[in-house]
């Protein structure tokens, strides 16, 4: 037996032991998530924002839940502020070293979540633990360590105006507090991996890994697509399995993978390949696809995250009233509302998601409580976008790279609708029939929207424009959005982002 076998038996035999309590939060969710609190209230008493809320008398959930209001960045900010200046005892116990940086708020290019030592150790890397525990479970032959594994970080920095704190993307963060035992097994060098200049990582990464016998890689499909687009260019190989044959899995997160889905078959052409997804932000490792058969993931209930719900109903209500998990419903959208082991208290990161199960806690990301058009009351969020794509591409054989969708507002000479600028690798025959046909399938999933296009009586039919290819590469990196999590925004509320977008392409002209 080899030493690369001899280890991933050995991961194997931890991933199986992992697993049991994997099975115990399953099976007494409500009590695990109790026990999350209690301790995340007794370590913290002494601090500052224990203090302002008396957690020494706070004795239950609910009491929780009645004492700490809920909270968003610009509540927490001063106080992270005040972290982030080398304090202790702030919002968490102890000093904090880490910040995760995040995309911005209305009023901030970015935002800094705190990443504690429990927070790093008990979430962020038990997460990727998690994954490989519950791919391990699902495919026992897996050998991930039989090889190596590329992650496609960010990078860090110091803070300016405290030297001792470090700020950069959780996956940097993650990279630079990656255990001894498993740099081996890990690609590219950490050097390359933490680089700041998104572009010359890609570049560097590309010509390391193809010397590599990389197995699995996770990252961003964005990102890993322009990676695996430049090391073909430079093999010359038909396809990613070409120059890696060992490959076995890709784990992505952060944005819906139905869009990338068939340029990855095209990358990867295997039925072998298997694809995870995960649910991980700069605030916490949240949940982990179990079954590569169902596209929703298991809500991780024993890593120092105490879960709340917020209604859609509330979200714009006065005095929002959030629910514990064990009120939650199937089929319902809610705003997640979390307290985690890096100092956030009943905070709200902004994401929305859905349960399809409650035994066990299932959930799927439906996307931002900030990403949505409801200019005319139709309520489209970005699975149902993603998912009308998804069944108007395969009608045409045509493939979205990326696309953005926002309002167009009443005019004196027209009537409303929604504009869709998409990026295509590759695009259908005809755009016009494309159009209709994308138009009719958001109807289908989206019951307001089909009400509001009822005649073109409140809406029209989509408006689809078709951009060139790059433009979203361009627009993110002349808003220093290149790499790491950063995304292009699928939906908003307003023209800013598509009406900068078409400027950008009038310039281009």
């Amino acid at each position: 037996m080899t030493m690369k076998n001899l280890m991933n038996n050995i991961f194997g035999w931890y991933f199986r032991e992992r697993y049991r309590l994997i099975e115990k939060f399953v099976k007494f969710p409500i009590q695990v998530q109790n026990e999350v609190l209690n301790n995340m209230l007794s370590l913290n008493k002494h601090t500052v924002w224990g203090r302002k809320y008396d957690f020494s008398t706070i004795y239950t959930a609910e009491d929780f839940s009645k004492r700490v209001p809920l909270q968003d960045y610009e509540t927490l900010k001063p106080y992270i502020k005040r972290m982030m200046l080398g304090e202790k005892d702030v919002l968490w116990s102890g000093q904090v070293k880490w910040f995760s940086k995040s995309s911005g708020t209305t009023s901030d290019k970015s935002k800094f979540i705190p990443v504690t030592t429990q927070n790093l150790k008990s979430c962020h890397l038990r997460g990727t633990f998690d994954t490989m525990t519950l791919l391990y479970n699902t495919k026992p032959d897996s050998k991930i360590f039989a090889g190596k594994n590329l992650v496609m970080g960010g990078s860090l920095t110091n803070y300016t105006e405290y030297q001792d704190s470090k700020i950069g993307d959780v996956s940097a963060i993650m990279l630079a507090n990656m255990p001894a035992f498993v740099k081996p097994f890990y690609a590219p060098s950490l050097e390359i991996g933490l680089m700041s200049e998104w572009e010359e990582k890609i570049e560097l990464m590309a010509r390391q890994s193809i010397n590599e016998n990389i197995v699995m890689l996770g990252g961003v499909p964005t990102w890993t697509i322009v990676l695996f687009r430049r090391i073909l260019e430079i093999t010359g190989k038909a396809n990613i399995l070409e120059v890696w044959p060992d490959f076995q899995t890709y784990i992505h997160g952060g944005v819906s993978f139905t869009p990338y889905r068939e340029q990855f078959k095209a990358f990867l052409p295997s039925d072998k390949i298997n694809y995870i997804e995960i649910y991980n932000a700069s605030e916490g490792y949240f949940a982990i696809q179990n079954d590569p058969d169902c596209d929703d993931m298991l809500l991780m209930l024993d890593n120092g995250i105490y879960y709340e719900f917020l209604p859609m109903d509330q979200w714009e209500a006065t005095r929002p009233l959030a629910i514990p998990l064990q009120d939650v419903k199937v089929g319902l959208n809610y705003a997640l509302v979390i307290t985690t082991n890096s100092g956030l208290w009943r905070y709200m990161p902004g994401d929305t998601v859905m349960f399809t199960s409650v035994f066990p806690f299932k959930i799927k990301v439906t996307g931002r409580t900030k990403q949505f058009v409801n200019a005319f009351g139709e309520e489209v969020i970005v699975s149902n976008t993603d998912k009308a794509l998804a069944m108007t591409c395969p009608i045409f054989e045509a493939i979205v790279s990326e696309y953005t969708v926002a309002p167009i507002y009443f005019k004196s000479t027209g009537k409303a609708g929604h504009e869709w600028l998409i990026e295509f690798e590759k695009a259908p025959e005809s755009l016009k029939e494309f159009s209709l046909a994308l138009d009719k399938n958001l109807q289908l999933v989206n019951s307001d929207y089909e009400a509001k296009r009822y005649k073109d009586m409140a809406l029209v039919a989509l408006n689809l424009k078709e951009i060139p290819k790059g433009t979203f590469h361009t627009w993110m990196k002349n808003r220093g959005k290149l790499g790491g999590q950063n995304k292009v925004p699928r939906l908003a509320n307003h023209r800013e982002y598509i009406d900068d977008i078409l400027t950008l392409i009038r310039q281009d002209v």
